[in-house]
């Protein structure tokens, strides 16, 4: 995550800590197309017809993480949303997940 540029910048000294907005390293490319993909989590998730018939060959333990990644992100977004968060944030948010998810894919 703190590869994409997606972590909160920190200033600390002694006992305080101070988060501020997003590092911003790495590329820029790669943020924006999760930040984009972030934002369709804003809707429940659901599986149509078409994902149905891309997943049918797909193996069966991705596609649980996927559904788990939906779930999880929605989540994220609608809790965000209820304590007031503006959109914006909550899109970096579910991003920054989004990215957490697609390293464990990568991994296994």
């Amino acid at each position: 995550m703190s590869y994409l540029g997606v972590v909160p910048s920190e200033h600390s000294s002694g006992t305080r800590r101070r988060q501020g907005s997003i590092t911003k390293s790495g590329s820029q490319h790669a943020r924006r197309l999760l930040v984009e993909a972030a934002w369709h989590y804003r809707q429940p998730p659901r599986v149509s017809e078409p994902l149905r018939r891309r997943q049918a060959g797909a193996d069966p333990q991705i596609v649980a993480l996927s559904w788990k990644t939906q779930r999880r992100l929605h989540r994220v977004w609608s809790r965000m949303q209820q304590r007031g968060k503006r959109r914006t944030i909550i899109a970096v948010a579910a991003a920054r997940e989004l990215a957490g998810f697609c390293w464990a894919v990568a991994t296994d």
